[in-house]
């Protein structure tokens, strides 16, 4: 209605943005179909091949109608990251000449459950029969376009079998690996050094640029790879209640305690209308007044409202209580009685059998043998009670056992019948053992809640119409005028509070704090939406979103506030590296310490696997890669290190003797090479050339 009124106000102005809106999307779409112009049909490509949209539309489409919940833009994206796997994977198949036979293509097929343990499929010894399988699509035609898709996937799926296979074999690690492994842990040098640590020169001395940081990801483009980015800042109207709103239907839901006389046109007189303190049908009255239909569950005091459970709890029958804030709601609230043993809070041992339905057995055993430990443990409850919670740790296959069996608070039905049965109708500290489908369970009865019923007439707390209207115009306004003034400055004088820019990539669906929001990020990437390009939006439950571009970002690289906390001290550590060095002139490391301010200190038994230095200092690989490398009784140039600039000077090193075999260390290592496999497609994905463009077809 507020939208519809602010119309009706401003209707002549409306008309003539409508007429032309409609003349500039006439125009457009004459110059995008017709002959003056070409959009994309494919949604992107890799490494040349294009994608086409439609395809991927429907594909997109099944994922969304799965079942799965997903969002479009979700789904686009699962569907997304399979094609360019696919494609990636593919091509690496073509390159090597892979091909798969009928063989390789029933054995995927029939690991498939529903294709290798389908009845159908099955011969009378219950294995999977090739023939059946084969004569069943024959005989349904209408099903071979199934088998054609399961077969493609199959196939595609033993390809890749193999191409593992391959790599795989292809990972090995020499005897001279091996050797090289165990030197690096078992020489040792023993080398004196004079260190410039970056600590001792503040950080305040020493500034980074946005620029520097740029030039420096330049350096490593693929290292900080990022897609197109838009910097977005936005102004928050909320439409929400006024404090004059709130009293209005606070003073409404108050009216409603007490009875109401009203003119009755059908008969001409004046009709008395029951209260909710007085009326005889309170489910009726709760319906009839209520934005929240009556409920008839008693609840236990602590689901009641924090503030008021007390009060709420501890209602008589027939007495009333309120006005009370509930959320987004005013409430009244009337007793209509109270029930014992509402919820319930039990502890169970679970000890269960082959042939049901638990993951996670502590031990195979049958239903007999199951029976006969379920009652050995309840005899041992029934003897000392208190040894119930160790029991339920080591001896209880379900994942309560981490919490001595406790389950908690629960209502009746919530477990399966026997077990619910058990607990609702025996009282607090019985013990007894039950079977159900998930085996025996011993079970222990530890506490128990009342519940109370209320009748409860909840009000939402919202915005009134003329409020809305004030918050539409304020918005409205708000958007024209920063078209052409600055937007900060203009929310400012508004009493507007800016919130400073959200970084967001192209199929993003979340905008900052205000969660998903993705037609702010759809606008955003539009070719429309330039630097300082403005609209505003409006967003259900919250408000108006006045949005504002405020940097676009096509570098590919990742946005430099991003890069920062990474880079910046990298750099500032080479800055304090140039200042150190300049300090560290000298013949000798006794003059070097002097020139620094620093001590001349001793390594001992140092080696290249674990090259730490003590005093604090930690690793320093480069360092003592470089007392490896001199001379005895040299000294080295000053060296960047982690921490710091050293200047080292080689005492001795001590070469470890060699072994007749270093297969224990070659063994270590393959150990340590068995998940590189893992790292080929994302070193395929690195490599591509690959182009999304989904963000231009609403996604």
């Amino acid at each position: 209605m507020a939208v519809l009124s602010k119309i009706r106000q401003h209707s002549a102005i409306m008309i003539g943005v409508i007429a032309l809106a409609l003349f500039s999307f006439i125009i457009q779409d004459l110059f995008t179909k017709g002959n003056f112009g070409k959009s994309s049909k494919d949604v992107g490509s890799i490494n040349g091949k294009d994608i086409a949209f439609e395809d991927f539309r429907i594909k997109v489409s099944n994922v969304e109608k799965s079942g799965q919940g997903v969002t479009s833009t979700e789904a686009s994206k699962r569907v997304w990251d399979q094609e360019v796997t696919v494609a990636l994977l593919s091509a690496e198949f073509d390159k090597l000449g892979l091909r798969v036979g009928e063989k390789h293509i029933l054995d995927i097929l029939k690991a498939d459950q529903n294709i290798g343990k389908n009845p159908m499929f099955l011969n009378a010894a219950g294995m999977f029969d090739v023939a059946k399988f084969k004569e069943y699509f024959k005989s349904n035609p209408e099903q071979a376009q199934y088998l054609k898709d399961r077969e493609k996937d199959a196939e595609l799926n033993a390809k890749f079998q193999i191409y593992n296979t391959l790599v795989k074999s292809g990972i090995y690690t020499t005897e001279s690996e091996g050797k090289f492994n165990y030197e690096m842990a078992s020489n040792k040098v023993n080398f004196a050094y004079v260190a410039g640590l970056y600590s001792t020169i503040k950080d305040s001395d020493v500034k980074v640029t946005d620029a520097e940081i740029v030039d420096f990801m330049k350096l490593s483009p693929k290292k900080f790879k990022s897609e197109e980015t838009r910097n977005v800042e936005y102004v928050l109207i909320e439409d929400k209640a006024s404090v004059a709103d709130e009293n209005e239907i606070k003073s409404k839901i108050n009216g409603l305690l007490s009875g109401s006389v009203v003119y009755n046109q059908a008969t001409g007189k004046n009709d008395t209308l029951a209260g909710f303190r007085t009326t005889s049908n309170v489910i009726d009255f709760v319906n009839s007044n209520s934005d929240v239909p009556y409920d008839s569950t008693y609840v236990a005091k602590k689901d009641l409202p924090a503030v008021d459970a007390d009060q709420l709890f501890n209602l008589a029958p027939g007495a009333v209580y309120g006005p009370y804030v509930y959320g987004k709601y005013y409430c009244i609230s009337k007793s209509l009685g109270k029930k014992s043993g509402v919820n319930a809070k039990a502890s169970h041992i679970l000890i269960s059998y082959e042939g049901t339905q638990v993951p996670n057995k502590k031990e195979k055993r049958t239903k007999e043998e199951a029976k006969a430990k379920a009652e050995a443990i309840l005899a041992q409850v029934n003897a000392n009670p208190d040894s119930f919670l160790m029991l339920a740790f080591t001896n209880s296959d379900d994942s309560s056992a981490q919490q001595g069996g406790d389950l908690g608070y629960f209502g009746p039905n919530q477990m399966v019948k026997p077990f619910n049965d058990f607990v609702f109708n025996n009282g607090i500290g019985k013990v007894g053992l039950v079977e159900t489908p998930f085996g025996f369970h011993i079970i222990k009865i530890t506490d128990k809640q009342d519940g109370i019923r209320l009748a409860t007439v909840a009000q939402k707390i919202e915005a009134s119409e003329a409020t809305s209207d004030k918050a539409f115009t304020q918005a409205t306004k708000f958007e024209m005028d920063a078209a052409d003034k600055d937007f900060n400055k203009l929310a400012k004088e508004m009493k507007l509070t800016v919130t400073p820019g959200v970084s967001v990539k192209g199929m993003d669906e979340n905008f900052g704090p205000l969660g998903n929001q993705r037609a702010i990020v759809r606008w955003a990437f539009e070719k429309d939406s330039k630097e300082g390009a403005v609209k505003r939006f409006e967003v259900a439950n919250l408000g108006h979103v006045i949005a504002k571009v405020k940097t676009i970002d096509n570098s590919g690289l990742i946005p430099v506030d991003q890069a920062r906390p990474y880079v910046e001290s990298i750099l500032k550590n080479k800055k304090k590296a140039e200042l150190l060095k300049a300090k560290m002139n000298g013949s000798s490391l006794e003059a070097i310490a002097k020139a620094t301010g620093s001590a001349v200190q001793q390594a001992t038994n140092v080696t290249l696997e674990n090259p730490v230095l003590t005093g604090g200092v930690g690793q320093e690989p480069k360092v003592v890669g470089n007392a490896f490398a001199l001379a005895a009784n040299k000294l080295s140039a000053p060296i960047e290190g982690v921490t710091g600039v050293y200047v080292v000077k080689n005492i001795s090193a001590v070469k470890a003797p060699a072994l007749k075999s270093y297969a224990d260390q070659v063994a270590r290592l393959k150990g340590q090479s068995a998940s590189d496999v893992n790292r080929v497609l994302p070193a395929l994905k690195e490599d591509a050339d690959i182009k999304d463009n989904r963000k231009d077809f609403n996604y």
